[in-house]
């Protein structure tokens, strides 16, 4: 799950997270897509299990407005899986953040579809 909150200046863009990180099965993500409004899937490497990775809108900048979700292990038919799911997404252009402060990609969220993003190794 994602949650949103204000960042100061010099904050971490990606921290430890506090609370468990189980891991989830199929279906365990709802995601309500439509309008104005997408989702990202942010593929992540198994050492990123239990860091949380922030996102924020292109126009605000790395001071602006960030989203953040708790990357988890994913259990499927098809094997273990690491990502980290941001649901109601408004549609726009985001930048995916290191916990340096330094970006390490762009996603482009589209209302009513999901977008995919790997974390690069």
């Amino acid at each position: 799950m994602s949650h949103t909150r204000v960042h100061t200046e010099g904050a971490a863009a990606r921290h430890a997270a506090a609370h468990a990180a189980a891991a989830t099965g199929a279906g365990s993500v709802i995601l309500e897509l439509g309008g104005n409004t997408g989702a990202l899937v942010l593929h992540a490497p198994a050492r990123l299990h239990g860091t949380e990775i922030e996102i924020s809108p292109e126009r605000d900048g790395s001071r602006g407005h960030r989203t953040h979700s708790l990357v988890r292990e994913r259990l499927t038919a098809a094997g273990t899986s690491y990502a980290a799911v941001y649901p109601g997404v408004p549609a726009g252009r985001y930048t995916i953040w290191e916990n340096n402060g330094v970006p390490v990609g762009t996603a482009v969220i589209s209302g009513g579809l999901v977008a995919s993003f790997h974390w690069p190794e």
